[in-house]
């Protein structure tokens, strides 16, 4: 598995294509591509019988070109990195980022590819694909492109910390619809690899990710609560809504699981409690953390007759 670094400093863990996987894709494109080819010129020379040689011969390059060279071309570009012979493999062709790709991307590897597939029968291809340590074409080196896996074996999901219990319920009547899918992925990748990233720059993106889903619930996000504990308690609150969906329990339920929503007196209620002090027994370095998103937004009140004790820092810096 390789992973790649986006602009953001979010590991994205991606499977690059080898090369059996990709010569199958570019054998499928190639018989599509072909026949294609083969019928557009049985129309050229039917319509073309009258013209002279040259004619004939310039829309013979022409076809050649267009259907060929271009084709492929337009396919990747218009598809975002998937021709048929990579979808009915399960492939992709994306970004150095992992983002998707352009015209510009499709352009070179295309151009490239008459030299090192058409011309050479991919021998060029394969022996690049061998040497390089992620299946890369020339193709890809030039053009800044990787061919990724998109079906991959499920395997074990990254661990999502869930939020403090203090929060828990607390964005239940928070309008979720407008938030696309991609910042939903964005937040979840954040939070399972938030401890991998530099304090100042997780804070920074913990501070924009809250920014944008405050924006698109129209709900700004509760004064005092650090960034990743609120995208945390947002997160865990489509999953319940989901999970509510799916399997059909209904609100009063869901809320008095999580003591968030229910009536004070009601059965089953419980109010939120704040973290409790580690005896002191407990060496310093060895308490327990009460929540992996650090301990801002909610005091901790000492048992009485004791000090006020510092806990470990979790890496998050407070705001300026």
């Amino acid at each position: 598995m390789s992973e790649l670094v986006t602009g953001e400093a979010v590991a994205l863990e991606l499977r690059p294509a080898r090369l059996p996987s990709r010569a199958l894709a570019v054998l499928l494109d190639l018989l599509l591509a072909v026949a294609v080819y083969v019928a557009v010129t049985v129309a050229v020379v039917a319509a073309t019988a009258s013209l002279d040689e040259a004619a004939r011969m310039a829309l013979s390059i022409a076809t050649f070109l267009l259907v060929l060279v271009g084709g492929p071309i337009a396919v990747e570009t218009l598809s975002h990195g998937r021709s048929l012979g990579k979808v009915a493999c399960g492939l992709r062709v994306v970004r150095d980022d992992g983002g998707p790709i352009r015209f510009r991307h499709a352009l070179v590897r295309g151009a490239i590819g008459v030299v090192e597939i058409l011309m050479t029968f991919g021998v060029i291809a394969c022996i690049a694909s061998l040497v390089s340590a992620r299946g890369r074409r020339l193709g890809d080196v030039f053009a800044g492109t990787l061919v990724v896996r998109e079906r991959v074996p499920a395997g074990p999901t990254a661990f999502v910390p869930p939020p403090p219990p203090w929060l828990a319920g607390r964005f239940s009547a928070l309008d979720l619809s407008a938030v696309p899918d991609g910042l939903w992925l964005a937040i979840r990748q954040y939070l399972t690899r938030m401890q991998q990233l530099d304090p100042q720059v997780g804070w920074g993106m913990a501070e924009r990710l809250a920014a944008d889903l405050a924006s698109r619930t129209g709900t700004p996000a509760p004064a005092g609560v650090p960034p990743a504990m609120y995208l945390a308690a947002v997160l865990q609150e489509r999953q319940t809504r989901e999970a509510r969906r799916a399997f059909g329990k209904s609100p009063a339920s869901e809320r008095t699981a999580d003591g968030g929503d229910a009536l004070p007196g009601a059965p089953g209620f419980s109010a939120p409690q704040p973290p409790t002090t580690p005896p002191l027994s407990y060496p310093a370095e060895a308490r327990p953390e009460t929540s992996a998103y650090g301990t801002g937004g909610h005091p901790e009140t000492p048992a009485p007759g004791t000090a006020r004790t510092e806990r470990p820092s979790t890496g998050f810096v407070p705001p300026a």
